[in-house]
C-alpha cells in the first residue's frame, strides 16, 4: 500500500483551484443512464470512487472515457441491469445505480454496498423510496433485485434527510408517470447540482435545495453537456489545513456559499477569511481559539465529512472545545491516531472533548477512512517532525493526488509506493 510521508512545522502558502465534486459526480455519472447516447461531463476529478464507477459503467455496457478533467458516458449500448458485486463492494456510492437502471430496464440487480467504515448505513430507504413508486423488491442474501413494469409518481417522505436516498429517488422518478413530491428530502449542494443536470437532459424538477423535492415524470431524457461543482470538503480541508499551519491560502474555482457553517467555524475560531466571488483568502497568523461546541448535522449544519479536520485544528487551539457527531456513530477513529501525535482528546459516547494543545508530534499512523486520512494529512502537515500516513487508498477515494495538492502551497509531501520484490532467479 501506498504511504504518505510528511515533514510539518511548515505555514502553508499559495494558491489551489478546487477540483469537481466527487459527491456530485457520482450521482450524475450514475444519471446519465437515464438518457441513451453520449453524455460529457466537465469537471471531473480523477480518483478512485470515479474509477470504480467508470469501470461499473463499462460492465454494464456502456462506454467511459475520463481524459484529464472530462469524462464523456455513452450509454446507447448500455445492456445490463446486474451491478457487478466485485465493484460495489467498493464503494458506497455504487447504489445510485439502483433508480437509474431501474427506470431504464425495468429491473435491477445490487448487492450491499461497500465504502468507508464509519458506522452503519441502511438503505432502507433507498428501497422505501423505489417501492413507494411501484417497484417489487426482492432480498436474496446479499443480493437486491427491483422489478417494476411502470414506475408512477408517488408522495415520499424521509424519515431522516438521506443525500443518497433523496437522490437514488429523483433519478427513479425523473422518467416515472405522473408527480412524485419528496418531503424531508436532504438539501446538499449536491443534490442541486443533480437537479440541474436532470433538467438539463430535460426533466422537469424544483425544489432541490429545500425540504421539498417536486418531480414531474417525462417520457424521455436526452444527453447534455454539463459541469460539475467544485468538491466543498475538499476546499473546506485545504482552508483548515491552512489555519493548522497557520498559513496564508487563496482558494480558487470554490463556492464559498456551499461552506457558511465551516466559514461560520474558523472564524470564532479566530481565520481570517476573505471571500470575491468563487475566491477566498484563508489565514492564520497566530493560535487560533478553541471553539465551544460544534455539532455535525445535515446540510446546512456543519458536515460530518469535516469533522475530524476540524478536529485537527481545535488540537491546537488555545482551550476546551466539544465536538458532538450525530451523523455516523463510527466517525471517531481518528482520534486515536491523533492522540498519538500529541492530541488530547476523550471521547464520551458521540461527543469529543478536545483540550488544545502547544504543538502535535509527527508519527506513523493509519488513515481508517477518506475523511480521517484527511486530518490525518492536516495533522502531519501542522506537526513537528515526520508523519508517515499509511493506507492512503482510503484518501485516494476523494481528493486527487493530496500529496501533490499541498506540495503546491510549499508542504513537504511525498508518495511512497511499495517496490515489488523481485524474483531470484538463481538456481
Amino acid at each position: 500500500m501506498d504511504k504518505l510521508v510528511i515533514e510539518g512545522g511548515k505555514s502553508l502558502s499559495g494558491t489551489i483551484r478546487i477540483h469537481g465534486a466527487k459527491n456530485a459526480a457520482l450521482p450524475i455519472l450514475a444519471a446519465s443512464l437515464l438518457a441513451a447516447g453520449k453524455v460529457q461531463l466537465s469537471n471531473v476529478p480523477r480518483l478512485l470512487d470515479i474509477e470504480v464507477m467508470l469501470d461499473i459503467l463499462d460492465r454494464i455496457g456502456c462506454q467511459a472515457l475520463h481524459d484529464q478533467e472530462t469524462v464523456v458516458v455513452d450509454t446507447s449500448s448500455a445492456n445490463s441491469f446486474h451491478v457487478p458485486e466485485d465493484l460495489m463492494k467498493q464503494m458506497r456510492s455504487s447504489i445510485f445505480l439502483m433508480g437509474p437502471l431501474l427506470a431504464r430496464f425495468g429491473e435491477v440487480a445490487v448487492y450491499q454496498p461497500g465504502g468507508c467504515a464509519i458506522g452503519e448505513r441502511k438503505i432502507d430507504l433507498h428501497l422505501r423510496g423505489l417501492k413507494a413508486l411501484g417497484a417489487e423488491i426482492e432480498e436474496l442474501d446479499q443480493q437486491i433485485i427491483c422489478r417494476a413494469d411502470k414506475l408512477k409518481g408517488a408522495d415520499i417522505h424521509l424519515d431522516f434527510p438521506s443525500v443518497g436516498a433523496t437522490e437514488n429517488i429523483m433519478m427513479a422518478a425523473a422518467t416515472a408517470e405522473g408527480t412524485t413530491t419528496l418531503t424531508n428530502a436532504a438539501r446538499e449542494p449536491e443534490i442541486q447540482d443533480l437537479q440541474n443536470f436532470l433538467n438539463a437532459m430535460g426533466a422537469s424538477i424544483i425544489g432541490a435545495g429545500t425540504d421539498t423535492i417536486t418531480i414531474q415524470g417525462v417520457s424521455q431524457l436526452s444527453p447534455c453537456s454539463y459541469t460539475i461543482i467544485p468538491d466543498r470538503i475538499v476546499a473546506g480541508t485545504v482552508m483548515i489545513a491552512a489555519a493548522a499551519t497557520r498559513g496564508n491560502v487563496t482558494l480558487t474555482h470554490c463556492n464559498p456559499a456551499h461552506l457558511s457553517s465551516l466559514i461560520h467555524v474558523l472564524k470564532r475560531a479566530g481565520v481570517q477569511i476573505s471571500i470575491c466571488n468563487d475566491i477566498m483568502n484563508v489565514s492564520c497568523m497566530s493560535r487560533p481559539k478553541a471553539v465551544e461546541r460544534i455539532v455535525t448535522s445535515p446540510y446546512p449544519s456543519f458536515p460530518t465529512d469535516l469533522q475530524s479536520q476540524v478536529m485537527v485544528l481545535l488540537s491546537l487551539a488555545d482551550g476546551f472545545s466539544v465536538m458532538k457527531e450525530t451523523v455516523f456513530e463510527g466517525r471517531f477513529k481518528h482520534v486515536d491516531e491523533l492522540t498519538r501525535m500529541g492530541a488530547d482528546i476523550s471521547i464520551d459516547l458521540n461527543c469529543a472533548f478536545i483540550r488544545g494543545v502547544q504543538r502535535l508530534y509527527g508519527a506513523t499512523v493509519e488513515a481508517t477512512d477518506l475523511r480521517a486520512g484527511a486530518a490525518l494529512v492536516i495533522a502531519g502537515l501542522a506537526a513537528q517532525g515526520k508523519t508517515i500516513v499509511e493506507q492512503v487508498h482510503h484518501i485516494d477515494r476523494g481528493y486527487e493526488h493530496i500529496e501533490q495538492l499541498f506540495q503546491k502551497l510549499g508542504a513537504e509531501i511525498h508518495r511512497f509506493s511499495p517496490v515489488p520484490k523481485s524474483l531470484d532467479l538463481a538456481n
